[in-house]
């Protein structure tokens, strides 16, 4: 169904995810109009998509709405909306760390704020969660460029690098780092580690709910025992992650580890929530990273991690790894957490709903 409105739009690969980049004041103002729109842009509700610009996958079904900040020291406001391919939500449950990385592109490109020279940082503050992150740009000449050596997995060639770095997101969105205050929980008999480091998670052993954790995507994705079987773990502890009931909302992720196979840190395959995920969130890579620190976690059973107070952690995924660099302050517990992504602009013009 159409609504008639029409908005100015910046669709852009961030990271290994896309989507549309709108200016808050672009779009209705009222919340319900708002999200009308952004489902007829996106062709949602609908497998494929067909009559909208959604891509029939919940990576390239995503919107960012971005304003100038008011708040002292930061850049940009940002909103993520994660929009439903079959089913008629728009929800801003949770965050994205892919979208992120187009964040501080976008925000030069629309005059939010002006490049400073041959790199440009960007303070973004994360609506969702209320968190901070600062992006650093590429802005050669005072203009963005998006042509680089940086390469990510999940995505084809090189691009230039959009160094994140992630600061305070321990709780961001259930109130604490561990919302139970557990290191492991045990749910329907399979041992978890509920976190929350910008992603909220469930951490699993892959081979405590029978499978290897080396599959593809399309094998998990077939496998409809395992996802009904993690499914009821994700329902059954909506609650206790200060998330209420999850039936219908896109966090938390699920994790299933197991040891590294390719030199990393850990394997894990990703389910965001009811399909296993192409790579793995960028903030879900950093709540699975910091629970391969947590002592006695499901996740530090299965991890190779290295000494120090400065940890790079390789998170291996069906299509590449992920690297994530975690500080820890002096009580050992992680102060701050940077990762490389990519960005690409796609097209600018007008989308209509």
């Amino acid at each position: 169904m159409t609504t008639g409105f029409s908005a100015p739009c910046l669709w852009m690969r961030g990271g290994t995810s896309k989507g549309g980049f709108f200016l808050k004041s672009d779009l209705p103002a009222d919340t319900a109009e708002r999200d009308a729109f952004l489902l007829g842009v996106m062709g949602s509700p609908d497998e494929r998509q067909i009559d909208g610009m959604g891509g029939a996958d919940p990576l390239t079904s995503k919107v960012a709405v971005v304003s100038k900040s008011a708040r002292e020291g930061i850049d940009v406001d940002y909103l993520f909306l994660q929009v439903f391919v079959d089913q008629a939500i728009v929800t801003d449950a949770q965050n994205c760390g892919n979208i992120l990385a187009g964040i501080g592109p976008f925000a030069i490109e629309r005059g939010l704020i002006e490049a400073t020279g041959d790199e440009t940082r960007v303070a973004i503050f994360m609506e969702n969660t209320g968190q901070v992150a600062v992006a650093t740009v590429q802005t050669p000449g005072g203009v963005v460029t998006y042509n680089g050596d940086a390469k990510i997995d999940g995505v084809p060639g090189s691009h230039a690098p959009i160094p994140l770095e992630f600061r305070d997101t321990a709780g961001s969105s259930c109130g604490a780092l561990l919302p139970s205050g557990n290191a492991v929980d045990v749910i329907n008999g399979v041992p978890v580690t509920l976190i929350d480091n910008g992603m909220p998670c469930v951490v699993m052993k892959a081979q405590d709910v029978g499978i290897t954790g080396y599959e593809d995507r399309d094998s998990l994705d077939a496998n409809t025992e395992l996802k009904a079987r993690i499914e009821a773990i994700r329902l059954a502890v909506g609650e206790t992650m200060n998330l209420g009931d999850v039936k219908e909302k896109s966090v938390p992720k699920m994790m299933l580890v197991a040891p590294p196979k390719n030199g990393g840190a850990v394997t894990v395959r990703s389910f965001i929530p009811h399909r296993a995920h192409a790579t793995i969130g960028v903030l879900g890579a950093v709540s699975v990273a910091t629970a391969c620190l947590i002592q006695g976690s499901p996740a530090a059973e299965v991890a190779d991690t290295p000494d120090g107070n400065r940890k790079m952690l390789s998170v291996e995924h069906p299509t590449g790894e992920m690297s994530c660099v975690l500080e820890l302050d002096d009580k050992g517990q992680v102060a701050t957490a940077a990762l490389l992504r990519t960005a690409r602009k796609l097209m600018d013009g007008i989308v209509f709903g």
